[in-house]
């Protein structure tokens, strides 16, 4: 007795699988998109629902990160700064603040810091 194995042919493999493979990565992908949507909303709406907040603070470090988006082509870099903050009881905070916020403001600074959940508003430098 003779038995072998009989594949399918190439062209109903390209009929059935790729349409699910492609079904499967649209599915996935819009999962992804789905997910980062909510989240950031959801992150939105805890800031908004949060206290608004001002207390006594120290600049304890900066920090940068670049993220580049794109091909090798046409590459697009952004920049995110960073600034954390430390309060008299001892806690950190870390914000995402603009550039501009970023550079007037140095390591070892000292002042009020005004803020809403994990959203930065400003950060008034004490007189020295």
């Amino acid at each position: 007795m003779n038995t072998m194995l009989q594949f399918s042919s190439p062209s109903n493999f390209m009929l059935t699988g790729v349409p699910i493979f492609i079904a499967i990565v649209f599915i996935i992908v819009f999962g992804i998109i789905v997910f980062t949507a909510f989240k950031g909303i959801s992150v939105w709406s805890s800031n908004n629902r949060a206290p608004r907040e001002q207390e006594e603070a120290l600049v304890l470090s900066k920090r940068t990160e670049n993220r580049s988006i794109g091909g090798n082509q046409h590459p697009r870099t952004t920049t995110y700064y960073y600034l954390t903050f430390e309060f008299i009881n001892g806690t950190r905070k870390e914000f995402q603040v603009k550039g501009n916020e970023f550079g007037l403001l140095a390591e070892g600074d000292k002042g009020t810091l005004d803020y809403q959940g994990t959203r930065f508003h400003d950060f008034v430098r004490e007189s020295s």
